[in-house]
């Protein structure tokens, strides 16, 4: 089945790795048990987005996120359209970067990035920028909804510096790179000719960025040059990975297909530089964000627990925290206010923001998670 999500293309989602020798679950860990209760805090940070995705702090404290935008209305035309997905409907300007102070106060970066959107059946999925990471103070900003066969014609997936003014420079083009290195494994149903970056980290001066449709992980340097660090399809198939942590290694998630019987089978696996992989959790759903807490827990963020004949639905999201010795707590359980949830970061204050309503509604936020200390 499709993914009802603007991953046009991806029927599974991938595997969450994060890695620290010392900080990383030993063995692979069971399903999670289901807590009787909350143990969290949420309130609303901030309100006011556009399909919100990644998020960082950056140098200067604040929140920036990274949003889908508005959509588009170009459809494609002499471009390779997207089995099941398309047509597209894309824009050159739309996609946007909010920045959002200590007391949630939203202002825009810039909202001249692209933003496409899938074909309406049974609603519009919009996707613009992905996710952002600093390097020197630089912002650096991933593009999952350009390209052509998105609808952009002037605009390829890629990476963009942003500068201060809210202007902004394509440094390296990911649409390119995947469509002259193909991965082993391509889904023909659903294929996206330019791809569907979803997570981006900065580490040591480079970035690294996760693709789900074709499955792979690629290494971006701040002078444009494209490296592939791993083709996951080569021997995972396509099981999408997304969401991507660094922690003394990598680590990248996967979401999987949104069948019933599909439930707790995605995973957490931990990547080298070199592109050697493991799994260190298993038993997860639906997983869009992963995150490392001071002491090196690792928090996996699934968009849906439940699933019908059309979807993932609504309120199902969940918040998975899986300690050192590789057990799994439910922080947050479904009914609870996880309405398709895209991307998390810690911040400074030792709370989770979480960007909540990333999928459908035109009203996303950010969430606050604050958690009580616990020897797990």
């Amino acid at each position: 089945m499709r993914l009802p999500l603007p991953l046009s293309g991806l029927t599974v989602l991938c595997f969450a790795v994060v890695a620290l020798p010392l900080a990383t679950p030993s063995a692979v860990a069971a399903q999670p048990d289901k807590p009787s209760h909350v143990i969290a805090s949420v309130t609303v940070f901030a309100s006011g987005l556009e399909n919100p995705r990644g998020l960082k702090f950056g140098p200067d404290g604040y929140l920036y996120v990274a949003e889908g935008g508005t959509g588009g209305l170009n459809p494609v035309v002499g471009c390779t359209d997207v089995p099941g997905a398309g047509p597209y409907l894309g824009s050159e300007t739309g996609g946007r970067i909010s920045r959002i102070d200590a007391l949630g106060n939203r202002t825009t970066v810039t909202d001249t990035l692209p933003s496409s959107q899938t074909a309406p059946i049974p609603t519009p999925l919009i996707s613009g920028v992905a996710d952002i990471a600093f390097i020197k103070g630089t912002m650096y900003a991933l593009l999952a909804g350009a390209g052509c066969s998105h609808g952009v014609r002037n605009t390829p997936n890629g990476i963009v510096r942003v500068h201060p003014d809210g202007s902004w420079k394509l440094i390296a083009d990911l649409s390119a790179y995947q469509q002259a290195n193909p991965v082993k494994n391509p889904n023909p149903f659903d294929f996206e000719p330019d791809g569907t970056w979803w997570g981006m980290v900065a580490v040591r001066g480079d970035l690294y960025a996760v693709e789900p449709n074709h499955g792979e992980m690629a290494k971006i340097t701040t002078g444009g040059k494209i490296s592939r660090v791993i083709d996951i399809s080569a021997s995972q198939g396509h099981i999408v990975p997304t969401a991507i942590a660094h922690h003394g290694v990598f680590y990248v998630s996967n979401l999987g297909t949104f069948d019933p019987d599909q439930l707790n089978t995605q995973s957490i696996f931990q990547i080298t530089p070199s592109g050697q992989f493991h799994v260190v959790a298993t038993g997860l759903s639906k997983v869009l964000g992963l995150a490392f807490d001071a002491r090196g827990r690792i928090y996996a963020l699934e968009t849906s627990y439940s699933t019908t004949e059309t979807g993932p639905v609504p309120f199902t999201g969940r918040l998975i925290r899986i300690s050192r010795n590789g057990q799994q707590k439910v922080v947050i359980d479904t009914g609870s206010s996880l309405f398709f949830p895209t991307g998390m970061t810690f911040g400074r204050d030792g709370a989770l923001y979480v960007s909540n309503m990333g999928f459908g509604p035109p009203f996303g936020e950010i969430l606050r998670i604050e958690m009580p200390d616990a020897d797990d």
